[in-house]
């Protein structure tokens, strides 16, 4: 079947919504429409609308624009804790990995035994670290650590030693280089968060997914991860399981970042941030979010380093 639906103008995007029950002075809508894609602002309205598809009697712009408001400010403190966890990974692996191989020894397929063969990855991650090196040298995209560095020993190098070359990886990146170093070292960056190591790949899995979707400004407070977070094993991380949260929600990766800037931030004020931020809206229904009504109670919640 083919899309026939022609554009709509602001003005007839406003009248279909106020048709369909919103309640809003029209031109206060079109103005936010001029400036919110009409297709994401109905993300919003989704919420409050009824299964015959108009809205819930009284649903008003305010009500509307307080939840995109809410997920808005979310993505942000989301992605400064994303922007912490990313700096401590990339931190641990430069460091372990230096130590077991030597700084210039992360294209040397055999110190990198997790990537899969079958898949190429080895050869990807090569051809990445090349490129981004390559675009950090080049006048759009210059970073001085570089230019100096290959001034200095280009004679003799042509890739960063490694804890430079980490400073250039991207979330998705370093991910790649978690999954492809040796168990031993995963073990070691993942004991400095208190968890196994294959629990820390299935977060990193998960808050690669949550960085691009803040990245993208998408939808995120009732949004489902299609990669779940693993909780650790209830027996010896029994406070992870009182109770468990669904670990595809956005309340099972609020846990795994309190938990994880707890070990490596426990000052940062994080926390009560958030805490702040659902005072702020309490209208917001928490069970879209996986959160029960006395989440601040959970005890990996009010822990620091749980």
């Amino acid at each position: 079947m083919r899309y026939e639906k022609p554009p709509f103008t602001f003005e007839a995007q406003a009248d279909k919504l106020l048709g369909e029950g919103l309640l809003a002075g029209r031109g206060a809508l079109i103005e936010r429409l001029r400036v919110t894609n009409y297709f994401r602002f109905c993300a919003y309205v989704h919420h409050f609308r009824q299964p015959d598809g108009f809205c819930k009697p009284g649903t008003t712009l305010e009500q509307v624009w307080r939840l995109y408001t809410f997920d808005h400010r979310l993505r942000m403190l989301c992605l400064d804790a994303i922007e912490s966890i990313e700096v401590h990974v990339r931190t641990q692996l430069a460091y372990h990995f230096a130590h077991a191989h030597g700084p210039f020894a992360y294209l040397t397929e055999s110190n990198l035994p997790g990537f899969d063969s079958q898949r190429d990855d080895f050869r990807n991650w090569e051809k990445k670290i090349r490129t981004q090196v390559q675009r950090s040298r080049d006048p759009k995209g210059r970073e001085e650590f570089v230019v100096s560095y290959f001034q200095e020993y280009g004679d003799s190098h042509d890739i960063l030693p490694v804890w430079m070359m980490v400073e250039l990886l991207d979330f998705g990146g370093t991910l790649s280089f978690y999954r492809g170093v040796a168990v031993d070292i995963r073990k070691t960056v993942a004991a400095a968060i208190g968890q196994p190591e294959e629990v820390i790949l299935s977060w990193l899995i998960a808050l690669n997914i949550v960085r691009n979707r803040c990245a993208h400004h998408a939808r995120l407070w009732n949004w489902k991860s299609g990669s779940p977070a693993w909780a650790p094993n209830s027996r010896k991380f029994p406070q992870w399981h009182k109770p468990l949260l669904p670990q595809r929600s956005l309340g099972f990766l609020l846990l795994v970042f309190r938990h994880w800037m707890g070990r490596i931030n426990p000052g940062s004020g994080w926390p009560a941030r958030i805490e702040s931020l659902f005072a702020s809206f309490p209208e917001i229904p928490l069970s879209d979010m996986g959160l029960p009504q006395d989440w601040r109670n959970h005890p990996v919640w009010k822990t620091a380093s749980s």
